[in-house]
């Protein structure tokens, strides 16, 4: 059966230049997330990261203007090295993220479902979310880059 949720979706691949275990790393450990989440110029204050299925991750993510953002998901699905699954609340969404270890790099498939065509629009329209996605994936990708070697 074929989904018909385009119209509700973001979506972004990458393949990033890290093994499977740092890239999982990265993205399990507050200390780290911290440091590269959300779009260009934001910070972040990790309160919660309870990585496991029903576990809480709150964070507020400090805008370049001042402007404070709380976020607060719970995690649905968390595969060791394979998926991270999360419901997200104000504004409602799931997002999904794959990996896939290709030798020293990561295949990385982000998906993200809004409730609806018109939730989407808003967030894209008020945050500019397509654009904040495909920041979010580069500052990842710069700050793999910047991590010793194991």
């Amino acid at each position: 059966m074929e989904s018909n949720t385009q119209d509700r979706e973001l979506r972004i691949s990458r393949t990033l230049n890290a093994p499977i275990d740092l890239v999982w790393e990265v993205w399990t450990k507050p200390e780290h997330i911290a440091q590269w989440w959300g779009p260009n110029g934001f910070t972040n204050t990790i309160n919660t990261m309870d990585l496991v299925a029903g576990g809480q991750w709150h964070l507020v993510m400090h805008g370049p203007d001042g402007t404070d953002y709380v976020n607060k998901s719970t995690f649905k699905e968390i595969i060791e090295f394979k998926r991270i699954s999360y419901e997200h609340f104000n504004p409602h969404f799931i997002a999904t993220i794959d990996f896939e270890a290709q030798g020293e790099q990561t295949l990385i498939n982000w998906h993200m479902l809004f409730d609806s065509t018109e939730i989407l629009q808003a967030i894209v329209k008020a945050h500019n979310a397509a654009e904040g996605l495909k920041q979010n994936i580069e500052k990842l990708n710069v700050y793999l880059a910047a991590m010793p070697a194991k």
